[in-house]
């Protein structure tokens, strides 16, 4: 996928800055609203014909859908008392909430250590993965206004035509936190997280918090964390969207070639290379991007967090080898069966596309632990155009819980009443348990080779 993005904007590449993040979402009272809503013609009714959209257990009264828990075609979950969290090392899936009280954990102890923040920036022309970057024009300087205008190829409500976007610059923050007391040259393990930086819908203070708080307890040991600002923008035809939402290992290489080495560099810390000292964590897109780095690369990563992961069809620009994206993790790509063409022996020919076979059910399981969680009210087909049955986040990570349980991952799923997407009052008062979790089995540093 970057090789073909890259060779569709190797001729546009100028000189453009893209606007910082904050001046890209402000608002206007031409911006056409995001959706969260069944969308107009979707298909709620055949469950057999393309793009089905399944409304049972849902209350449309609520802006985006409430869902129930209780839904039966959900996995089973247990439902825990009100302000209450699974079982220390419980594994399966946990409906929490309504109420969300903070983990002592998310605030600052008394006699506490705190690690250091050392911060350094990178630009697209840094490196050669996601070089150039891209940029989408969204008028009016409404968020994600070409996105929410655009329509779909005909007759393929999966396929988002985004015309906007054309390459460019953009500059990143990445923040490394060094645990308190850190010794130069020992190894460390390490979160590396998508959406860090000072500019983010994620307030990365609350992770270093935590874990100045586990450490010192002893419930973790100690180790980096690593947040890397989005490229920019978001959703389909964003840098943000070609990094976090394409099913490949480019994101992960990148990652690990590219700014893992700056890291060590600028912050002066030594880092695991052992994938079971090695945390990869995000939320929405970054999450579903932290979950493709160690499926891609499980050599590199064992252990993933994430809350609200985008495992939706988000993938941009549509791949008919998986064209349902980070759906085709979970579930089988629910469109009609279509042909393409394909260059075959030096001539072009029509080529079928994929079968649209889920991927976890269909490949051996990967030595991957997984800890995630979604909201009763997380985003709900948000994008207008796109009645493709693949925009449910809830559902998605219902689904996901269903396909790891059923090939014998490790993981803890939580449904969060009262939540919205990346929720933070879910965030501050699972994350301490959430990390505790995702490290169990991990006992001390285990080498830097």
């Amino acid at each position: 996928m970057p090789t073909k993005l890259t060779f569709l904007m190797g001729g546009l590449l100028s000189a453009v800055v893209a606007v910082p993040v904050q001046a890209a979402r402000a608002a206007t009272a031409a911006c056409v609203p995001p959706n969260a809503a069944v969308p107009a013609g979707a298909n709620t009714t055949d469950p057999a014909a393309p793009f089905y959209i399944d409304t049972s257990g849902l209350n449309l009264a609520t802006t985006p859908p409430t869902r129930d828990p209780l839904n039966p075609k959900y996995p089973h979950a247990t439902a825990l008392a009100d302000g209450t969290l699974p079982a220390p090392g419980s594994e399966g899936n946990f409906i929490i909430g309504p109420s969300h009280p903070a983990a002592p954990e998310a605030t600052r102890q008394a006699g506490v250590p705190a690690g250091t923040i050392r911060s350094f920036t990178m630009t697209s022309t840094d490196g050669e993965i996601f070089r150039p970057g891209l940029v989408r024009d969204d008028a009016g300087g409404c968020r994600n206004q070409a996105v929410d205008t655009a329509a779909t190829a005909p007759g393929d409500a999966s396929d988002l035509h985004v015309s906007a976007s054309h390459a460019g610059i953009w500059t990143r923050a990445v923040d490394v936190y060094v645990p308190a007391g850190y010794r130069p040259g020992t190894t460390l393990p390490f979160i590396v997280f998508g959406d860090g930086g000072p500019v983010s819908f994620f307030k990365e203070t609350l992770l270093f918090t935590i874990l100045d708080n586990l450490i010192h307890a002893g419930k973790l040991p100690p180790m980096a964390a690593i947040g890397i600002a989005a490229g920019g923008q978001d959703a389909q035809g964003s840098e943000r969207g070609r990094e976090y939402d394409t099913v490949s290992g480019a994101y992960a290489e990148w990652v690990e070639h590219e700014v893992l080495p700056r890291v060590e560099r600028n912050a002066g810390v030594r880092l695991s290379h052992d994938p079971d000292a090695r945390l990869t964590m995000g939320f929405s897109s970054s999450a579903a991007a932290a979950f493709t780095m160690a499926w891609t690369h499980p050599e590199w990563y064992h252990r993933v967090l994430g809350y609200s992961p985008t495992m939706v069809n988000q993938q941009w620009p549509h791949d008919p080898a998986l064209p349902g994206g980070a759906w085709e993790y979970h579930s089988a790509w629910p469109g009609p069966k279509t042909t393409t063409l394909a260059i075959t022996g030096g001539s072009i020919a029509p080529a079928t596309m994929s079968d649209g076979a889920p991927l976890i059910p269909n490949t051996p399981t990967k030595p991957i632990r997984y800890w995630f969680e979604a909201g009763d009210r997380d985003l709900f087909y948000y994008v207008p155009a796109m009645a493709d049955g693949m925009h449910d986040w809830t559902l998605a990570n219902e689904r996901m819980a269903q396909v790891l349980a059923a090939k014998g991952y490790h993981y803890q799923f939580v449904f969060s009443r009262n939540a919205r997407h990346v929720d933070g009052a879910t965030e501050a008062q699972t994350f301490p348990e959430a990390l505790e979790w995702v490290w169990k089995g991990y006992k001390s540093v285990k080498g830097g080779s």
